[in-house]
């Protein structure tokens, strides 16, 4: 079952484009909900999330000069879920990078949205999956209106999975220093390549006008994880950290090195 939004093609918004520069763009909201939806669990949607060939990752926020490791952890109140990607930056500091949440709306019934972390996006910025209906305008039999409709996602086999009645709550076993074995991390793409690689996403997931999920931000609000390590592009300092531990401060101006 599919639920109308009501919201017209000719109202929808501009897709956010900072002009400064943002970590939070070396990371596909998009594609991460592609992910999800491919899934039959969190553990195999955590490893899709970590391929290189998946082109959602991009993100290289210790400045190591190689991809993190994004871990998943689900976050349960009653019928309510809130999947949170992270990545631990050195062996004390983790960094929520979005999360997913997801509300059970009916019997069958499950609407969700990803949303990205202030200290990486702008803040409110929130995806959605979406279709497409076309509807009779009342200008002319052929004149049609698109109208975005709100993705009933029940029935995704990762939506299913946490609903389940025999489901254990999911928490990554994976940490800083201690990653799978077949994880490869690798260079990461300069921007423009990596925004090319994840347009095919952009075509069925886009931003959402409102947080439609409240309860679920709820939730997590008291749970979210976050560092000084990671400053938004104004910030004037950037701390490097390389995965024995090691850091070292650079003095910026206007988020750009010396």
């Amino acid at each position: 079952m599919l639920l109308i939004s009501g919201m017209s093609i000719s109202h929808t918004y501009a897709q956010k484009e900072d002009k400064a520069e943002t970590k939070g763009q070396n990371f596909s909201l998009e594609g991460a909900l592609d992910l999800f939806k491919k899934s039959k669990n969190l553990e195999e949607f955590e490893k899709f999330l970590n391929q290189e060939d998946n082109n959602v990752n991009n993100l290289d926020l210790n400045n190591d000069g190689q991809t993190d490791y994004i871990v998943v952890q689900d976050i349960q109140d009653q019928e309510t879920h809130v999947i949170v990607l992270s990545t631990y930056i050195n062996e004390k500091d983790k960094q929520d990078i979005a999360t997913i949440g997801i509300e059970k709306t009916g019997k069958e019934e499950a609407i969700l949205q990803i949303e990205g972390d202030e200290d990486l996006y702008a803040t409110n910025t929130i995806v959605e999956p979406f279709e497409e209906e076309q509807k009779s305008n009342k200008r002319g039999p052929n004149i049609l209106d698109i109208q975005l409709i709100r993705v009933n996602v029940w029935f995704w086999p990762s939506v299913q999975f946490v609903y389940a009645p025999s489901y254990r709550v999911w928490v990554s076993p994976y940490r800083w220093g201690y990653y799978p074995m077949w994880w490869k991390p690798w260079r990461p793409w300069g921007h423009p390549v990596f925004y090319t690689r994840t347009a095919p996403y952009r075509v069925y997931y886009r931003p959402a006008p409102v947080r439609r999920v409240v309860v679920a931000r709820r939730v997590y609000a008291p749970r979210r994880s976050t560092t000084v390590v990671i400053h938004k592009p104004h910030g004037k300092t950037v701390i490097h950290t390389n995965r024995r531990g090691k850091t070292t401060v650079v003095k910026t101006r206007r988020g750009r090195r010396r």
